[in-house]
């Protein structure tokens, strides 16, 4: 009869722990995430071709690669020449990958003349496990 007892007394805590348990793991790659931003400052002459060239790199990053999340540019008001990017990863294995891509390469190849100013800004973000809709 103990031992009956202790079965189901185990089930009952194995069936209310197992979402704590699948919730921390999934905070925990969560937290695994790289996010950043990228803060561009580009020459105003270039800005229509510097602008379609990161179109064509963002839509086919999204696209192709599944540990790209997120990647959200925007622009200044008053500086349409000073972007930033929101750049989530998966993790720094996936933004290592994305480095490597052929979209990536043919991005930064051509821009790079185009880019007056660049700086990659590291983030911790504070609520991990919100989910951009």
């Amino acid at each position: 009869m103990r031992t009956k007892k202790t079965g189901r007394l185990a089930l009952l805590l194995i069936t209310i722990m197992l979402p704590f348990f699948i919730s921390n793991s999934t905070l925990a790659q969560e937290n695994n995430q790289m996010v950043r931003l990228a803060k561009l400052v580009i020459d105003s002459t270039q800005l229509e071709s510097y602008k379609a060239a990161l179109k064509e790199e963002i839509e086919a990053s999204v696209r192709l690669e599944p540990g790209v999340l997120t990647l959200y540019a925007v622009s200044e008001k008053k500086n349409p020449n000073h972007i930033t990017i929101l750049e989530i990863y998966a993790d720094t294995a996936a933004y290592r990958a994305h480095l490597q891509t052929p979209h990536f390469i043919k991005y930064k190849n051509g821009t790079q003349a185009m880019v007056k100013s660049l700086e990659l800004v590291e983030t911790v973000p504070l609520i991990p496990g919100m989910k951009i809709k």
